[in-house]
């Protein structure tokens, strides 16, 4: 595909379709878009075919320099997929969550670090704020990080509250004509090139998690500092690191929602977002799946390629189902969102079977590279590290379990 498609805002060539799409580029896309509609089927190609030219054969270099990728960003922002769920009248392609999610796997197949940088302004940015946000707030807020030329952050996590949402620690004052924010945040994935951050605070301390408000920061803005730039085990080419606040000074009107409504903001938000990681895990998975199926079929061993011998194929076809079974799952958390279902239990176990799925994937397929899978001329290693983090960020497994047995007990009038 030309350069000049890759220009093109994506919501436009979806409006163009007509008829059936062209056949895809292999057996795994055959098998796997039987149900989706021809629109998502050609924002899927679209997308493939982007990653592959544009951060499949760089993101072992943005890995290991620890690169943002700021030139592809501005590109997939020209695609439309910095802002999907966003209407095109605030510069977005106005598609919907099961689009995010096929987009999402696709850029995060070449690269995890830039699917995660994708994932934080959709599902985390601009999404809490299209939920929330006033017209004005719209307009100041979303329009201008839609097109990859901004980006933004979701400040939630504190050195001493991990899982528990509830307990924050930081403050937000109100003394008057503006609001003072204190504390810090931790692990702010995209901290160092947002140009704006969703901070959450403790307005009331004495109502708990109901005393929570969520504010609009401007990023630089006095009174606040960023923390160093943590070294991390993967998603090495986005920036993770935290966010100090000394008495900053915040106007009124950049609270987000009503006083006291931050942990409703909060967890609207992570619901959302637990299906973009779910797809980020998926494209790490669909990785490393790739790679084992392709070295198994050049590798010779016992005159015959590994591919022949049983026990690579029954690692192979463990590999497979754990991934095929997570995208559905996956896609069904999506799709609910999109009808205005409830959809907190399926996001729960979307992101628990997908990241649990991607770490599994990822270890075997290094099983498979043997001593090849251990080093950096092969992306094995890379998806290995990569995985990992699909399990912590946006709710730990542990985490996932609670909200999936909760939700289940309720549904069966249980508790």
């Amino acid at each position: 595909m030309s350069r000049l498609i890759f220009n093109i805002n994506i919501s436009r060539i979806l409006c163009s379709i007509r008829g059936q799409v062209n056949s895809l580029s292999s057996c795994r896309s055959l098998s796997s878009l039987t149900l989706l509609p021809d629109t998502h089927r050609m924002l899927r190609q679209t997308i493939r075919d982007f990653t592959d030219q544009e951060l499949k054969p760089i993101a072992a270099k943005l890995d290991k320099q620890e690169t943002y990728p700021k030139e592809q960003i501005k590109k997939l922002g020209e695609l439309g997929m910095m802002a999907v769920e966003v209407p095109e009248a605030l510069g977005g392609s106005g598609l919907n969550c099961l689009a995010y999610a096929i987009g999402m796997e696709e850029i995060s197949r070449g690269c995890a670090s830039t699917g995660v940088i994708v994932s934080v302004n959709n599902s985390l940015y601009t999404s809490p704020l299209m939920a929330f946000g006033t017209d004005a707030q719209l307009e100041k807020w979303v329009k201008p990080f839609s097109n990859g030329d901004r980006v933004g952050c979701f400040a939630l996590s504190e050195p001493g509250n991990g899982s528990d949402a509830g307990a924050a620690s930081t403050t937000a004052k109100d003394m008057g004509d503006h609001w003072l924010l204190n504390g810090s945040k931790m692990w702010i994935t995209n901290g160092y090139e947002a140009e704006a951050a969703i901070v959450f605070a403790t307005t009331e301390k004495s109502l708990k998690h109901k005393g929570i408000s969520a504010f609009l920061v401007p990023k630089p803005t006095a009174g606040l500092t960023l923390g160093k730039k943590e070294d991390k085990l993967g998603i090495r080419a986005s920036s993770t690191c935290q966010l100090i606040f000394e008495d900053c000074k915040i106007p009124k009107e950049n609270i987000l929602g009503s006083p006291g409504q931050g942990f409703k903001v909060a967890m609207k938000t992570l619901d959302g977002g637990r299906i973009g990681i779910a797809a980020q895990a998926l494209g790490i998975g669909q990785a490393a799946l790739d790679c084992a199926l392709e070295y198994s079929g050049k590798r010779d061993a016992f005159g015959a390629p590994i591919a022949k011998l049983q026990a690579i194929q029954m690692k192979l076809a463990d590999m497979e189902l754990r991934l095929e079974s997570a995208r559905l799952l996956t896609w069904q958390a999506a799709m609910l969102k999109d009808a205005g279902q409830p959809y907190t239990k399926s996001a729960a176990m979307a992101k628990l079977a997908a990241s649990e799925a991607a770490t599994f994937i990822s270890h075997q397929a290094i099983q498979v590279l043997g001593g090849m899978g251990y080093v950096t001329d092969m992306p094995a290693e890379r998806h290995y590290r990569d995985a990992r983090i699909t399990e912590i960020y946006e709710g730990t497994s542990e985490i996932m379990r609670l909200v999936i047995a909760i939700n289940l007990l309720k549904e069966h009038q249980i508790m």
